[in-house]
């Protein structure tokens, strides 16, 4: 399999993807512009899609449950909503996965479900599930200078020589443009719901 990262926020968010790559992951995209500030539920859903689109095919795409600021758990489902797949919420565990469809098992308010999904589908993970695997030694010691074009601006000419040399290295940024976002339907702008205060 080829596991890609993907997660949408400033520049320091790179660390989300460096944290991907120690545990395994084969690589990462931030999404990332000034232009997706003060995104709602539905215009980060409809950015994240869009990013999704031009990563081409997939079978499974996993995304926490909710946000730690928000917490309104409607981003995975509204992505799966536009990319017109199957969506199970709250997974727990997998249970059985075959060339057909995956078994899972969900957390419910009131106890646990046992469902079947063909593929593509897009689940959210529920935090009762098992710790994601641990950093793996090579693969911190491979991808610790991993930076985001955001993050190499300060300008370390150590670590710009490296990643000529190891292109690996970089973390590809995004923009509106390069996922061909509308932008009627980001930031602001796209956001239907105002906080007005906290």
């Amino acid at each position: 399999a080829e596991i890609t990262v993907l997660t949408m926020g400033p520049g320091r968010a790179a660390e989300i993807i460096r944290e991907g790559l120690y545990r395994g992951a084969d690589k990462g995209y931030l999404l990332t512009d000034r232009k997706f500030a003060g995104s709602d539920t539905l215009a980060t859903s409809y950015a994240i899609s869009a990013a999704i689109k031009k990563l081409g095919e997939f079978d499974i795409i996993f995304g926490g449950r909710q946000a730690i600021d928000g917490d309104t758990a409607q981003v995975g489902p509204q992505c799966a909503d536009k990319q017109k797949i199957y969506q199970v919420t709250y997974v727990e565990e997998i249970i059985e996965s075959n060339d057909k469809e995956i078994i899972v098992r969900r957390r419910l308010e009131k106890g646990v479900e046992t469902v079947s999904s063909p593929f593509p589908c897009l689940m959210t993970v529920h935090g009762s599930s098992k710790a994601c695997r641990s950093r793996h030694a090579k693969n911190v010691m491979k991808y610790k200078y991993a930076r985001s074009k955001t993050e190499m601006r300060k300008g370390d000419p150590i670590l710009e020589e490296l990643h000529k040399k190891r292109p690996y290295l970089v973390i590809p940024e995004w923009s509106v443009e390069d996922i061909e976002a509308d932008e009627t339907k980001i930031g602001l702008a796209g956001s239907p719901t105002k906080v007005k205060s906290v």
